[in-house]
């Protein structure tokens, strides 16, 4: 029997037990595939009294985690502890420094520090692997690291967090308002108690970055993403949305430009007829264009004990057979630092609607404003009529500039006849 691969479990939270749970459960299986016994010898959390549904008998117990990385007897270390920095970050360097291999999810971790912990695990000659952190149990990861290593990326887009989704559907589907569906969704447990790293994107803008390195052989850069939310999306504009054949989705986007790495994330209309747009609820999904291989999508639970389990595990067995790849698919000297593609320099097209009095003389203004900045307008709607309350305008803009258009609706949300600052939303091109 060979010797088994000896395994130090940082963090027993739901990931943690439940990677506990799928080692123990599929322990031949996995012996088979790995080629050895893949086997815990120790693990760290907070509290040891609690109980987490898996057994803990015969594994060694510390109560500090960097020492556990630094002393236990294994041969790799898995981070489940969360966080950019403090523990999470000391847990990792201790065992890239005491040569042990280190697997994470910790997403925030490796888009602030990535780079520099991937020179760390090269240097000690050690893997590095994260096919958690991104989208649960999708192998988006290996992928773009390994299958698709052939291609030239030219772009890497879909929808990176499940809670934003989940209301999204739900908001279109029940016909409910944001705050209403994020309270169910915080009750269900598919959003936190302080929601705001999903519903303001933070949580997607830290996947973008590791995908982005990975299509396109650059350094990770986290705050080199233009992030927005979907606090202000609103149940009319998904209602216009779907009368204009689209769907509202928060999507996450890399690509090369003229102007440099554009890495963006925010809602945006998607058109129906891209099979993106069908995917619901608390689902991720990931489309990588290659040159040869053309579109790829990859869809799956992107969050959850059993996802993120299989996806830690599936690192696991990489690491048992000998398999590794370089941490961000290239030598971490060779990756590139990449100029930054301005917001201001993004070219499309917009959905603009407006709140405005109803009144003689209003769409004159709005559009003589639309004018002036050379942003032309493909279509308008406008329906209500209302001597006293405020009336919805909804126009959908040829494409333009991001610059011209945020003059316009500057100017626009200055007019004593628009009685709310305008709700634009781009309209995403994937073709």
């Amino acid at each position: 029997m060979p010797d088994p691969l000896r395994i130090a479990i940082a963090g027993l939270g739901t990931v943690g037990a439940g990677t506990l749970r799928l080692l123990g459960l599929h322990s031949e299986l996995l012996a088979s595939r790995a080629g050895c016994p893949l086997t815990v010898t120790a693990v760290s959390a907070r509290d040891r009294s609690k109980d987490r549904g898996v057994p803990l008998d015969g594994l060694a117990w510390f109560d500090d985690p960097v020492a556990m990385a630094r002393e236990a007897g294994a041969d790799v270390v898995v981070e489940l502890i969360g966080g950019q920095d403090g523990p999470a970050k000391a847990v990792c360097e201790a065992a890239l420094a005491a040569g042990r291999h280190v697997v994470t999810a910790n997403k925030a971790l490796l888009a602030v520090h990535g780079s520099e912990l991937a020179e760390a695990a090269e240097r000690a000659g050690v893997a590095l692997d994260f096919e958690a952190a991104v989208a649960g149990g999708i192998p988006v990861v290996k992928a773009l690291r390994e299958g698709l290593a052939g291609n030239d990326i030219t772009r890497v887009y879909g929808i990176l967090n499940g809670t934003c989704n989940y209301i999204l559907t739900e908001m279109r589907e029940q016909r409910r308002s944001f705050d209403d569906v994020l309270r169910e969704a915080q009750r269900l447990g598919y959003a936190e108690a302080e929601p705001s790293m999903d519903v303001d994107g933070t949580d997607a803008a830290q996947k973008l970055a590791l995908l982005a390195s990975l299509a396109f052989g650059c350094r990770i850069n986290f705050a080199g993403v233009y992030t927005e939310g979907i606090r202000r999306i609103s149940l009319l504009d998904i209602d216009y949305a779907e009368e204009l054949g689209y769907r509202i989705k928060l999507l996450g986007s890399a690509r090369m430009t003229d102007s440099g790495l554009e890495q963006r994330v925010y809602p945006c209309m998607v058109e129906q007829r891209y099979p993106i747009a069908h995917v619901e609820g608390a689902y991720n999904a990931v489309v990588a264009i290659g040159d040869f291989v053309g579109d790829t999508m990859f869809q799956g639970l992107g969050a959850g004990a059993g996802p993120t389990a299989s996806a830690v595990v599936a690192d696991l067995v990489d690491i048992a057979r000998g398999r590794r790849a370089p941490t961000l698919g290239i030598s971490a000297s060779g990756l590139k630092s990449l100029p930054e593609a301005p917001i201001e320099k993004h070219h499309g097209a917009y959905y603009v609607r407006l709140m405005v009095t109803d009144k003689p003389g209003v769409i004159a203004d709005v559009t003589a404003v639309f004018r002036d900045e050379q942003v032309s307008i493909e279509s308008m709607i406008q329906r209500a009529r209302s001597a006293t309350e405020a009336v919805p305008v909804v126009l959908n803009m040829h494409e333009c500039e991001e610059a011209a258009m945020q003059r316009a609706l500057a100017q626009i949300g200055a007019l004593d006849s628009v009685v709310e600052q305008p709700t634009m939303i781009r309209i995403e091109s994937l073709a």
